[in-house]
């Protein structure tokens, strides 16, 4: 596929070396170099301090260098050389330490010794760097505990900044929306942030070209849980008044099994089409997740209250695979191959979605069907039967329903629903 070929390449030697985080100067280039790729993206800002539900806007967080030197005048740690040996959000530090403290501050994983892991501290104010272990062993060795480091975080934290955000909205026939979610706010991994967005663009390509979409589809690149939470406190109002459905993309680009986290009760028109999305695939192994694992924003969009049902479209699901947070999410994890399955997986869902159709009531409490003609006038055994599927129909028309799931719900055929439905509606019963 050449949009697939398109956006990996545009990922791999244009996106991935740039130092995201919730917010800053290298998220928002991120956004604007994908604004190239669609110019009718819209790149939305919010104010630091600004409240969204429970949270507040953090500070906007930009970096320009950090590093430690030891004693000879080695640089031994360079964020320039890998932007994930910076702790994210690292308050400014223009000091000398000797080894003990310096260790204090210093991160890395036993467990797999070649890696550097991806560390934060978002909303609380502390500095740090990131390290292999085998880098931490040499360092144990060459050091002693009165050698002096020079530790300098060339960082900025501005209360009066902003978070950016990138909404693109491709226009159907009909105002039921389709929401596909995903983020832009880690530094160079390329799974757990580079593969959403790869997805995304692919999907944006496909949808844009399709002619007569039935329904709208709308894309956002947002930075993780701060920036669904944010867009959700713009938007939640309208959201929940046009929103059928829809899928949030995260860590999609291995070659892996395919897996997913359904929504909070697995009964949505978005879980239905997953579902029928891997069957058609003809993809048996796939692992699916109940939402007491969720970890990405499907938490803020499935939150009571909120209620908006969008599972986690994943291959290697986020947190149970090794290379995870570490330096070993690269592109050699990632692959075109894996983004194509991905891609296929989700473009099928929201296909499927598209297609559903979503009778509801337009009647409060139970309609008089003799009016319209629809109610048999002479009570007797067996006469009663088309006016009960009539009114069976309607309890199930909530406008979250598919004709598929009241077909199945009422126990008849697909084409003697669809016969029904056309029939409600043209007495004005449903839409």
């Amino acid at each position: 596929m050449k949009s697939v070929n398109k956006y990996y390449n545009l990922a791999k030697n244009v996106l991935f070396p740039i130092c995201r985080s919730l917010t800053g100067k290298g998220t928002l280039k991120t956004l604007k170099i994908i604004k190239k790729e669609f110019p009718d993206l819209k790149i939305h800002t919010i104010r630091s301090q600004t409240k969204v539900f429970d949270w507040k806007i953090p500070s906007e967080w930009n970096i320009s260098d950090a590093y430690v030197i030891d004693k000879f005048g080695t640089k031994i740690i360079d964020f320039k050389k890998n932007n994930l040996h910076l702790l994210g959000y690292s308050i400014p530090v223009n000091k000398k330490c000797n080894k003990k403290e310096l260790l204090n501050h210093i991160y890395y994983l036993k467990k797999q010794p070649n890696a550097i892991p991806y560390t934060t501290s978002y909303y609380n104010k502390r500095w740090g760097f990131n390290i292999t272990y085998n880098q931490k062993k040499q360092f144990d060795k060459k050091y002693k505990n009165k050698d002096k480091f020079k530790v300098i975080i060339k960082s900025e934290l501005n209360s009066n900044g902003n978070l950016n955000y990138g909404e693109l909205i491709i226009k159907g026939k009909s105002n039921e929306e389709i929401l596909i979610s995903t983020y832009v706010c880690h530094p160079s991994m390329a799974n757990d942030q580079l593969s959403g967005p790869i997805a995304s663009m692919c999907l944006i390509n496909y949808f844009k070209s399709v002619k007569k979409l039935k329904k709208t589809l709308r894309f956002i690149f947002i930075p993780e849980t701060i920036g669904s939470i944010a867009f959700l406190s713009k938007n939640l109002k309208y959201l929940k008044k046009r929103l059928i459905g829809g899928y949030a993309l995260s860590c999609i680009g291995d070659e892996r099994n395919h897996s997913c986290v359904f929504s909070r009760f697995e009964n949505s028109l978005s879980d239905d089409s997953l579902k029928e999305a891997y069957k058609k695939l003809n993809i048996k192994n796939y692992k699916s997740y109940s939402f007491l694992h969720r970890g990405s924003d499907e938490r803020q969009y499935n939150s009571p209250g909120v209620d908006l049902p969008i599972p986690l479209i994943c291959r290697s699901k986020p947190n149970l695979y090794k290379e995870y947070h570490t330096s070993l999410d690269d592109f050699n994890l990632v692959t075109q191959k894996g983004i194509v399955g991905g891609f296929a997986v989700a473009k099928t869902a929201i296909n499927i979605l598209l297609e559903k159709t979503i009778p509801k009531n337009l009647v409060l409490c139970e309609p008089q069907m003799g009016k319209r003609g629809l109610y048999n006038t002479l009570s007797m055994k067996r006469k009663f039967d088309i006016t009960r599927s009539y009114m069976d129909f309607l309890q199930y028309a909530d406008g979250k329903n598919s004709l598929e799931k009241i077909s199945e719900k009422i126990n008849l055929n697909l084409k003697v629903t669809k016969k029904i439905y056309n029939k409600l509606k043209k007495n004005n019963l449903i839409i």
